[in-house]
């Protein structure tokens, strides 16, 4: 049983996967969205009478309701907790509470803040991990966002993505993985203070990803205009400041009109109207958002299905 555990997959960062990985999990969703579209169930249930723990220290919507149906679905067992179920919310360390449920259960699903967490939970456990949001990154969201792009657009080859806002985040530090790994143009478009570091940026080294102050030039020929919230989870005391700075990196119609003529708008959700984008802007391309936020379920099925096998 221990050699068993040393051999489990993770996953952990968009960082760590390869492009033909994140190839694979995404035409693997898209299979699993055409299945469950066509109601066919899949035969193998590849988590079949698998036990999954949702470990959650950060309020959830989307997350929490597309995994929990993912594992459903996939045949496997789920169960919720938030840091106040666990003794973790009481101090236990995170390497003690991995070696206990790394014998009861079958995998982990992790949402919290330190990305280290995630690593340690993965580290002693044993088990399959999912990082489900850190403050470092959100690789489930990425994945599902490509998986977007390759039914609206065709693929990311020869795509340019803007991502508007904070650009020192964990979606624009997710972004800037999957370009560096998958090859497309990615432009960070943001004021000077929310730009990622110099020595970020030097872990980087494809010449995918630029940073630009100038929103209007962040957005010129963009495939995609991307947004995320620009008050995240416990920066709520920064919320007056944030807005102020970066309400030029708006998407509204004066970057639209910038992009190219066919471009979609993503946003990973919650949306705050009139913030980083416009109520008119959100409901015109609602659709996208919104296939982008149902992709969510078959992109985490497909890594269920991938790290589940035993």
């Amino acid at each position: 049983m221990a050699e068993e555990k040393k051999k489990a997959q993770h996953l952990l960062s968009i960082e760590q996967l390869t492009e033909a990985e994140i190839e694979r999990y995404v035409d693997l969703a898209i299979e699993l969205k055409r299945q469950r579209a066509a109601d066919v169930a899949s035969s193998k249930e590849p988590i079949a009478k698998q036990n999954w723990a949702l470990i959650f220290s950060k309020s959830s919507t989307r997350t929490r309701v597309s995994f929990e149906v993912g594992i459903r679905e996939l045949g496997g067992r789920a169960m919720y907790f938030s840091s106040r179920d666990l003794q973790l919310g009481r101090g236990e360390p995170i390497k003690d509470t991995a070696r206990v449920m790394g014998r009861m259960i079958d995998g982990a699903i992790i949402r919290t803040y330190d990305q280290q967490d995630v690593v340690e939970f993965a580290e002693f456990s044993g088990v399959p991990t999912i990082n489900a949001l850190t403050d470092e990154e959100h690789p489930c969201q990425i994945l599902a966002d490509l998986m977007t792009m390759k039914e609206l657009l065709g693929g990311w080859k020869g795509r340019t993505v803007a991502f508007l806002g904070d650009g020192d985040n964990n979606m624009s530090r997710s972004w800037m993985w999957a370009a560096e790994r998958c090859g497309f143009r990615l432009v960070i478009g943001a004021p000077q203070a929310y730009q990622p570091s110099e020595k970020y940026l030097s872990r980087l080294t494809s010449g995918n990803i630029i940073c630009e102050k100038d929103p209007s030039k962040a957005a010129e020929g963009a495939d995609v205009l991307y947004t995320d919230v620009w008050v995240s989870m416990g920066q709520e005391e920064e919320s007056a400041r944030r807005i102020a700075d970066l309400q030029a990196f708006q998407i509204n119609d004066r970057l639209l009109e910038a992009a190219a003529k066919d471009a979609i708008v993503m946003h990973c959700l919650p949306a705050y109207r009139e913030k980083e984008i416009t109520e008119k802007v959100l409901e015109q391309h609602s659709d996208t958002i919104f296939q982008e936020a149902e992709n969510r379920l078959h992109a985490q099925k497909a890594i269920l299905a991938v790290l589940g096998v035993r």
